[in-house]
C-alpha cells in the first residue's frame, strides 16, 4: 500500500499561496476579485454549514449575502500552515476570525466568532487558486485568569 505523504511548499509557492489568502481576505466584499481566485468547479463549505457547487453558485450567493445584513460580517484569516500534496496542489490551515457588525437587535442567528478554515487550492499555469473553502467552527477557548 502505498503511503501519503505531504510535504512543505518552497518559498516561492509558500509566498504565492499566502498573497491568495491575503487577496481572498480582502475581496471579501468585492464578488469580482473573490470568485477570480477561484476554480470554476470551486466547493465552498461556509460556517454555517451551507454548501454552493462552483464559481457561478457562489457569486450567486454572495451577491444574496452582500444585499443582507451579513454584508456587515467581515472575517480576517492567518495561515497556520501550507502543505503540497502533489506540485499544483496544496492543503492550507487557516484560522478565520468572525467581526459580526450586524446590530444586537438582528434576527439572524448568532455566528460563531472563530473557525479552522481550510483552502484546496490547485496551481494552474503557474497561478494558485481555491478549489475548495471549508469551514468549520469552532469554540474559542474560554479566559482562565491565568495569564
Amino acid at each position: 500500500m502505498d503511503t501519503f505523504e505531504s510535504t512543505t511548499a518552497t518559498d516561492e509557492d509558500e509566498q504565492a499561496i499566502r498573497k491568495v489568502v491575503a487577496r481572498a481576505q480582502e475581496s471579501q466584499s468585492n464578488p469580482e476579485a473573490l470568485l477570480a481566485l477561484h476554480t470554476p468547479e470551486a466547493v465552498i463549505v461556509n460556517l454555517a454549514g451551507r454548501r454552493v457547487l462552483g464559481r457561478e453558485a457562489f457569486g450567486e450567493a454572495m451577491a444574496a449575502a452582500l444585499a443582507s445584513p451579513l454584508s456587515d460580517v467581515l472575517t480576517t484569516l492567518e495561515v497556520v500552515d501550507v502543505r503540497l500534496v502533489t506540485p499544483d496542489a496544496a492543503v492550507v490551515s487557516c484560522t478565520k476570525t468572525v467581526h459580526d457588525g450586524r446590530g444586537d437587535g438582528d434576527a439572524q442567528a448568532v455566528l460563531p466568532s472563530q473557525g479552522a478554515l481550510t483552502y484546496v487550492m490547485r496551481k494552474d499555469d503557474g497561478s494558485w487558486r481555491i478549489a475548495l473553502a471549508q469551514t468549520t467552527p469552532t469554540l474559542a477557548a474560554p479566559a482562565t485568569g491565568d495569564e
